[in-house]
């Protein structure tokens, strides 16, 4: 996704909201690479769900390896011809790729002014870019800063009916180990918003 320079006042709270989004879709657009894993062995939780899912990512990222977690990455998301899991909302929501959900998140991404990066050729409903994109709308990042209710909108449009199932999936699926835990903080994460944004006005 493209941005445009502009500082824009953000709340802590949503900060950490986007900064959790933006860490999803790296952590989903590639493999995680040398420097990504100590980073993530290097967080900590709290006692909530979601705190005690971050623990145990940092624990499994601890004892992962470079060359172990892309050939995990290959497995679940590319494979011969295709991998495990396919991490796309078409995939999800009609069994097939590049359908209506896609058709429709790039009517709503020209809307708010989001436009796919020259260098990105996969369709902008995975799952990678749809984290992406939703950290982005946080902060403001693609010009104007986005209201609750927008974010609402985008979120039970794109990621409320399939996102929780695809990291279910993801956690459960034969060739995941560092996915897993990836999965369960996504979950968890998928979680917290839903309920957030089901008891916002509007």
């Amino acid at each position: 996704m493209t941005a445009s320079a502009q500082t824009i006042e953000v709340d802590p709270e949503d900060r950490l909201r986007a900064d959790l989004y933006n860490y999803l879709g790296l952590l989903l657009a590639r493999p995680a690479g040398e420097m990504l894993l100590e980073q993530t062995a290097g967080l900590s939780g709290d006692d909530s769900l979601l705190g005690e899912a971050i623990e145990g990512l940092a624990r499994v990222a601890k004892a992962s390896k470079p060359k172990s977690v892309e050939r995990e990455f290959n497995a679940l998301f590319i494979g011969l011809g295709r991998g495990e899991l396919l991490p796309y909302a078409s995939y999800y929501l009609t069994g097939f790729l590049n359908e209506k959900p896609l058709a429709k998140l790039r009517q709503d991404m020209a809307s708010l002014q989001v436009t796919r990066a020259d260098n990105v050729f996969e369709p902008e409903d995975s799952i990678a870019s749809l984290m992406e994109t939703m950290g982005g709308l946080i902060v403001g990042r693609f010009g104007t800063k986005v209201s609750l209710d927008q974010q609402k909108t985008f979120y039970n449009n794109h990621l409320g009916p399939w996102a929780t199932h695809f990291f279910t999936d993801l956690e459960a699926a034969k060739s995941s180990v560092f996915y897993a835990s990836v999965g369960a903080v996504g979950r968890e994460f998928m979680s917290i918003e839903r309920e957030a944004f089901r008891m916002t006005a509007g």
